[in-house]
């Protein structure tokens, strides 16, 4: 096991058997960043994750209610490590376990690894499309999974458009934080050091980092 705390960001990739959350008519909720400009679907029902549900709560309410009483998961959610298809996450999941493993997600939050978390398609990407991309100015009320009190040091992979977030999240934990970059310059992380990741790779190279990570070529 880790003797650190591991933050990765999610992926835009998902598995195809990721469940979703449902409204009361049985359809699946899509959660996006902008509903308006979804495109029309008759799969789907399109959501922020802080809109209301049916029920009166918001969406995020009945997601913590979901993984406060599962009742044997008849949603079919994935646990967060299991949520993303590149492999990275099941080797840090593998070498970290579910209390030293967290994903940053652009739209739930930061959530332990073990997680139950519905498909979604909210992206900080500045590639993405309207409807799927967050803004850092955008008002969302993320989880913080990572108890306060966490004195391990914290370790974040991923990229430069995520940083903000992880240092919003991570800014109440007691233990020391590292954002690991690979530019020439280092991002703008505000009480956290940073590390120099030196790769070629340039798109994702996060994934390069928790693989090097995983078989303890570079030491947090």
């Amino acid at each position: 096991m880790s003797d650190s705390i591991v933050v990765i960001q999610c992926a835009g990739s998902k598995q195809p058997n990721a469940g979703h959350l449902q409204s009361s008519d049985g359809r699946k909720v899509m959660f996006v960043s902008n509903p308006q400009l979804a495109p029309p679907s008759s799969d789907y029902n399109y959501a922020r994750p802080d809109d209301l549900a049916d029920t009166g709560r918001s969406w995020r309410e009945e997601l913590q209610r979901y993984n406060r009483e599962p009742d044997d998961n008849p949603l079919g959610l994935l646990p967060a490590w299991r949520l993303y298809q590149n492999p990275a996450y099941e080797l840090l999941y593998r070498k970290c376990g579910p209390d030293n493993l967290y994903i940053l997600s652009a739209g739930w939050g930061l959530l332990r690894a073990d997680f139950l978390t519905p498909t979604y398609d909210i992206t900080f990407s500045g590639n993405a499309k309207k409807f799927q991309r967050r803004y850092q100015r955008d008002h969302y009320s993320d989880f913080r999974k990572l108890p306060d009190d966490t004195a391990k040091p914290v370790v974040f992979f991923g990229g430069k458009d995520y940083v903000g977030l992880f240092c919003e999240l991570t800014s109440r934990v007691q233990g020391p934080r590292c954002v690991l970059y690979n530019a020439n310059n280092a991002p703008k992380a505000p009480g956290c050091q940073t590390r120099r990741f030196h790769t070629y790779t340039r798109t994702n190279w996060h994934y390069e980092a928790a693989r090097s990570f995983v078989d303890d070529k570079i030491g947090i």
